[in-house]
């Protein structure tokens, strides 16, 4: 699935669709973002993230490769593996714990991660598109298409 998205307030609403999306989900969920610098990876976060609740800053965790947050009853916890030297750090950072009923996992350059990620439920895929983006969505569990039935309205 192909979603055009034209500003980065496209882009947060779609971020937004896929909280209403995680509702109805008991998880773990896991949700892998790629794509290059600046292609709005975090700006999607930021808007699933206030489509939870969340009403303060949102950072890409580049630094710290983590930051969790406590919403809507669930751990929602935000990687960012940019700087990720070796995929065995992840297992220092305590990913697999996170790995448990309740929880959203979202990362950030995935493939930095190696085989220490266990497999997504849903890969958004974004690029450049002229002055907008463009986001495709995988799904490859049925978590997976749930969230990409989310994001529906914002094809149309």
């Amino acid at each position: 699935m192909r979603i055009d998205l034209p500003d980065a307030d496209a882009t947060e609403r779609a971020g937004q669709r896929l909280a209403g999306g995680l509702e109805a989900l008991g998880g773990p969920v896991l949700i892998v973002l790629e794509g290059p610098l600046g292609a709005g990876k975090t700006t999607l976060v930021r808007g699933l993230l206030r489509g939870m609740g969340h009403e303060g800053r949102v950072r890409s965790p580049t630094f710290t490769l983590l930051e969790p947050y406590e919403l809507a009853g669930k751990t929602v916890a935000h990687l960012d593996l940019y700087r990720l030297a070796d995929p065995a750090e992840l297992d220092f950072l305590g990913v697999s714990d996170l790995v448990v009923p309740g929880n959203v996992i979202l990362v950030e350059w995935p493939e930095r991660g190696g085989d220490r990620l266990p497999r997504a439920d849903l890969k958004l895929c974004l690029d450049y598109d002229g002055p907008g983006r463009c986001l495709r969505a995988e799904a490859s569990t049925p978590a997976g298409k749930a969230l990409a039935n989310a994001l529906l309205p914002a094809c149309q």
